[in-house]
């Protein structure tokens, strides 16, 4: 009996040790995961704000409802490897190797049948345009028109019942309201962010043409390669810019803070046009402008810096003959107040040509008012102006590019900068050779400067033409120098 109570006693004592061990902090023995309780009972705040639920349910609608009208465009393009030309010798049959890549960015469907928005450099040089639905179905694309000038352009696709966005009114965002960016970056696809509108008219310095239009939205809405093209919206799910540039750091080419959109209404202009006739029928004011600043606003007689300078006229054109004069102010648009002249750039280039618009002007302390009949853009149109005489030289204001398709040659005027560069005071720059052409087996090759032809100095492509079309049948003696500064003689056989 007593070994059966010592026995009894053990068994208690052994209980009482490997219990502790199960409630103690040693970790000896450890529950089963069913038998863990993860997170707490509630939500921290158990019912939401109804304005903070009604602001997050905007977000939550406008993705859901436009997210199916932006669309993702692959290009297929074909480049040129570029051999320097300390290499011709080595490489004579190698150079302007061309080559396919891959490419692409957004869309933004504009009608149920099928046309797209998207921008001018994502289907630039395009052999292959193809279009991915939100749904998931693919469709060869065909571009109906471009417009470099304000970086748009239109695609079409074979199909039906799309679901078209709706397109807002640009001319009433704010800075400080609240916009989506949505389009496919890094070829992801259907990719929503959010921010602000962080500024208005905005000028980047993009589109290298004098003619270019920069009247940018600016936003803090993430966006990457591959938006371009995409919707900026706002709350009401009203498209009011197409995403086309970003900030980057140089390196990546990733976003670093803030892109940039072009407003919707002077994108639903261009697409109009380019619909209707495959190219921008855009009407010119003829003016050079630029900004009021303090000192020029006091010397004119303006109690602040506003509206845009007249500082040239275009002789003949639309400015001049509606009694525009240098130095006055437009302070007015259409009753549309311009205070850059980007802002009024980009109004001008949503009127066609033969379109009539108001001007309010501050000339001699007073007010007044001109009506301007817009004219289409002349290819020999000189602005005419004091400012612009005294830096007239080494700057071609045409700024042409004319191409010889007798003699396989592209020629365009040079600007100061490149004037520079070559250290030369006139000349037309070689843009292009058609490889084994007349000009490429006599000796030119992209990048060398003509600064002379048949012996008389070439200032322009103008120049060039008219001294070619005069020696047709015949050769002429040309003079050329390379970024080294070395000139050569060469002769050019004309075709008749």
């Amino acid at each position: 009996m007593r070994k059966n109570i010592l026995g009894t006693v053990s068994l208690v004592v052994i209980g009482i040790i490997f219990g502790a061990v199960l409630v103690s902090g040693f970790g000896w023995v450890r529950p089963s995961y069913g038998d863990v309780k993860i997170g707490a009972d509630r939500p921290p705040v158990e019912k939401l704000d109804a304005n903070a639920a009604a602001f997050n349910d905007a977000f939550i609608n406008v993705a859901q409802t436009v997210t199916p009208s932006i669309v993702q465009v692959t290009v297929v393009s074909t480049v040129k490897n570029k051999i320097p030309d300390s290499f011709h010798f080595f490489f004579p049959f190698k150079d302007d190797v061309p080559r396919e890549q891959q490419g692409g960015g957004s869309g933004i469907i504009i009608s149920d049948d099928g046309y797209i928005l998207t921008n001018n450099h994502v289907v630039e040089d395009a052999k292959q345009v193809t279009v991915s639905l939100h749904d998931k179905r693919e469709f060869d694309a065909t571009v109906i028109g471009t417009d470099p000038l304000t970086d748009l352009a239109v695609i079409k696709i074979d199909a039906g019942n799309l679901p078209a966005a709706y397109l807002g009114d640009s001319d009433k965002i704010k800075v400080g309201q609240w916009v989506m960016a949505i389009g496919n970056p890094l070829s992801l696809a259907s990719t929503v962010t959010a921010g602000i509108v962080s500024a208005t008219s905005r000028n980047i310095d993009i589109i290298e043409d004098r003619y270019g239009v920069e009247n940018f939205i600016q936003t803090d809405a993430a966006i990457n390669p591959g938006n371009s093209g995409g919707a900026l919206v706002d709350l009401n799910g009203a498209v009011i810019g197409v995403n086309s540039a970003i900030a980057t750091d140089g390196m990546t080419q990733r976003y670093i803070g803030y892109g940039f959109a072009i407003p919707i209404n002077l994108a639903k202009s261009v697409a109009n046009d380019l619909i209707s006739n495959g190219k921008v029928s855009r009407g010119y004011i003829g003016v050079s402008i630029g900004e009021v600043s303090a000192a020029t606003a006091k010397a004119i007689g303006l109690n602040e810096p506003k509206g845009v300078l007249v500082q040239g006229l275009v002789k003949g054109g639309a400015a001049e003959k509606a009694d525009v004069q240098e130095g006055d102010v437009i302070l007015k648009i259409d009753d549309k107040t311009v205070n850059q002249a980007n802002e009024l750039q980009s109004y001008i280039a949503s009127k066609r040509a033969g379109a009539e618009v108001k001007l309010l002007l501050f000339r001699d302390g007073k007010e007044m008012e001109r009506y301007v009949t817009l004219k289409s853009r002349e290819g020999d149109e000189k602005i005419v102006t004091d400012v612009l005489d005294k830096n007239k030289k080494g700057k071609n204001l045409d700024n042409e590019t004319v191409s010889f398709d007798d003699i396989g040659l592209t020629i365009k005027d040079m600007d100061r900068s490149e004037l520079k560069e070559y250290d030369v005071e006139n000349g037309v720059l070689v843009s292009d050779v058609k490889q084994f052409g007349k000009s490429f087996n006599e000796g030119l090759r992209e990048g060398l400067v003509i600064t002379s032809a048949d012996r008389k100095t070439v200032n322009s492509v103008k120049d060039f033409e008219s001294i070619v079309e005069k020696k047709k049948g015949q050769a002429v003696l040309l003079k050329v120098v390379d970024k080294e500064g070395n000139s050569i003689i060469l002769g050019l056989t004309i075709p008749k």
